[in-house]
């Protein structure tokens, strides 16, 4: 579905996901190859040092960026950065949000967005985004 831009300095709305589920985690693996089995094993976890075995940065990610699109469109999405700073574990309710970067100088048109996934007060993703904006 295609959106317009949204108005600059708008952000979009928190998004709460979770619990996270076992199921979650197996249907990212499958989809994106990764069967390390941290990611699945109770026992390789707690080997690592976790609770319970954690979810794929990549799905942390991929969460942060269907949040983003399904508000602004993908056609708007002109850039995404993100950083893992801890892991998301099976279990974990995981909350989407974003604030308007300080930096708006760059081009008209553009907004600047900074972008935390947290559990709780522990964020797992911290990230950087530029939106097309009117």
């Amino acid at each position: 579905m295609s959106r317009g831009r949204v108005p600059a300095g708008a952000v979009p709305p928190p998004r709460t996901i979770g619990p996270l589920t076992q199921t979650d985690v197996v249907r990212f693996a499958g989809a994106g190859g990764d069967f390390n089995p941290l990611h699945h094993d109770p026992e390789v976890a707690a080997q690592a040092g976790f609770d319970r075995p954690i979810a794929m940065g990549q799905l942390t990610a991929g969460l942060a960026a269907a949040w983003l699109t399904d508000w602004c469109g993908v056609e708007h999405l002109r850039a995404l950065r993100v950083r893992f700073v801890a892991p998301l574990l099976i279990g974990d309710v995981v909350v989407l949000s974003a604030s308007l970067a300080t930096d708006q100088s760059d081009r008209a048109g553009l907004s600047h967005l900074d972008l935390v996934a947290s559990v709780g007060e522990r964020p797992v993703l911290l990230g950087w985004c530029t939106i097309a904006s009117t």
